[in-house]
């Protein structure tokens, strides 16, 4: 057997124990299934003691790690590597952080420093006034940023962000039409976002963009137009001026891009300084990533849990709660990060994975899925490791019991879950004995977020390192697209009899 093969065969042997097991036999498990990591400003507590995850469990990871080379995976994508073999580049979205190659560092600041100006010049007044943005993108391109402006750019009675920001993402016209509805088109900019500029919904929903503003009466439409994109000459030819286009590398993906010039909407909203705080949380838990090893790392521990519940004990799913209307997003923009990245059935050298891989990742809001999901949670036939995720203070000025009252339910729920409770009536009986993790952000601020999207991406990268596959790369989203795109040509034929008289249905097709 290869070296990983013995580690999952010993994991897989290892004794098991109930959660009530667990608190009883360690009377300082909280203490040391707990941690905090220091986010600029203020803190966020990890709390994976209400998880399987034992001594015997995390000394078989450690192993697991060690045999499958994470040090070195680690240190080649941190450092601008090869990290990413079947496409054959680097994975450098942590250079735009400051930590990579001394090459992209620098680009990334270059980078950086040109959306800078054009962020301060629209604030400025150099474009006349502008009062909005639609900003329109698909997958990375627009989940990142339509979470971060939803969770930092809420108006509050002493602030509203300087240009207010509408994501659009679906090629459903409804979308489009319901942003040009709330904008001004004689006061609104347009942003671009598409790596190759090529991406047809983005693409489509532009030059819809376009036409509003023309037939709004907006003489130069197109100089309303800013580019976030890997492929500048594109976007030139497309008629964006060079001076408002705002490139990214090759190197940086999608799903990963929110750091870059994609993160121009973000910027918009905030301002320079809130996006440039947000930057140094991530940075802060690149930091992290880098210097801690083993069960101190705190992605990696993480992925330690997450590896667990897929690969020794059979769970196919993972959820994940954010008990804050302004993380509303989060599950959403957790659902591409992690199934995007390691929704795989091949190892990184192509050959077959022969386990599972990631799980599906689902979740909602609370205390809104307290009253829809949760039924299956606690009674269901199957178990669901549960991610919670609150903030300590909240982002309104009601009445503190407001607050009081969603923390609480927060933490009854991970209580419930663990406890259970006997009945003689089964329909009242509650088994127990199911996981939940939580994470309690001090507060929601441009650092915090940063931090926790940073800290998921690296758990994303343990994962997929631990497993042996490679998680940047997304050859399953293609096939789907290539198909239309045959359609939408009229060069689609010999499709299967349902495809071919849906199509017909539909009027696509003759």
């Amino acid at each position: 057997m290869t070296d990983t093969a013995a580690c999952w065969t010993a994991l897989e042997n290892a004794p098991t124990a109930t959660l009530k097991d667990l608190f009883a036999a360690d009377a300082d498990r909280v203490g040391r299934y707990s941690a905090t990591l220091a986010v600029p400003g203020s803190d966020i507590l990890f709390d994976w003691s209400k998880t399987h995850l034992s001594d015997d469990l995390v000394a078989g990871f450690e192993a697991l790690a060690s045999a499958a080379g994470f040090d070195t995976a680690r240190e080649t994508m941190l450092n601008g590597g090869m990290a990413n073999p079947t496409e054959g580049r680097a994975a450098e979205h942590t250079a735009q952080r400051g930590m990579g190659a001394d090459e992209s560092v620098a680009e990334a600041d270059a980078f950086h420093m040109r959306m800078r100006g054009l962020v301060e010049a629209i604030h400025g007044g150099v474009f006349g006034p502008v009062k909005h943005l639609i900003h329109i993108g698909i997958g990375g391109s627009a989940l990142g940023p339509a979470l971060a402006i939803d969770a930092l750019a809420r108006p509050t009675a002493e602030w509203r962000a300087p240009v207010d920001v509408h994501v659009v993402s679906n090629i459903d016209g409804n979308a489009l039409e319901a942003a040009f509805e709330a904008c001004d088109p004689a006061t609104t900019m347009i942003a671009v976002a598409s790596k190759t500029f090529t991406t047809i919904e983005t693409m489509t929903n532009a030059a819809s963009a376009i036409q509003w503003l023309e037939e709004s009466g907006v003489a130069d439409a197109y100089g309303k137009v800013v580019a976030l994109t890997a492929s500048p000459d594109k976007a030139v030819e497309w008629g964006v001026d060079e001076t408002r286009v705002l490139p990214f590398s090759e190197s940086v993906g999608g799903r990963y891009s929110l750091w870059s010039s994609i993160g121009f909407p973000v910027a918009i909203a905030l301002g320079w300084d809130g996006f440039a705080e947000f930057l140094e949380g991530a940075a802060a838990v690149d930091r992290h990533f880098a210097d801690a090893d083993g069960f101190a790392n705190l992605p990696l521990r993480a992925a330690f849990v997450d590896l667990m519940y897929v690969q020794l004990r059979g769970c196919q799913t993972r959820a994940v709660f954010a008990y804050d209307e302004r993380l509303a997003l989060f599950p959403d923009y957790l659902q591409q990060l992690e199934m995007e990245s390691n929704g795989k059935s091949v190892l990184a050298d192509g050959s077959p994975l022969g386990r599972q891989s990631a799980p599906i990742t689902w979740g909602g809001v609370g205390t809104d899925a307290q009253h829809a999901v949760f039924q299956l949670l606690h009674q269901g036939t199957v178990e669901v490791p549960v991610d919670f995720i609150a903030v300590k203070q909240p982002g309104h000025d009601l009445d503190p019991e407001h607050h009081a009252i969603l923390l609480t339910n927060c933490f009854a729920q991970g209580a419930a879950l663990m406890a259970g409770k006997d009945s003689d009536d089964g329909a009242r009986a509650y088994p127990g004995n199911r996981p939940s993790a939580t994470i309690l952000c001090e507060k929601m601020d441009p650092a915090t977020l940063g931090a926790l999207i940073a800290f998921h991406e690296h758990r994303t990268f343990a994962n997929a390192v631990l497993l042996g596959i490679n998680p940047f790369d997304q050859f399953g989203v293609e096939l789907g697209k290539q198909i239309a795109n045959q359609i939408a040509a009229g060069e689609g034929e010999g499709f299967d009899p349902s495809t071919e008289a849906l199509l017909k249905t539909a009027g696509l097709k003759d």
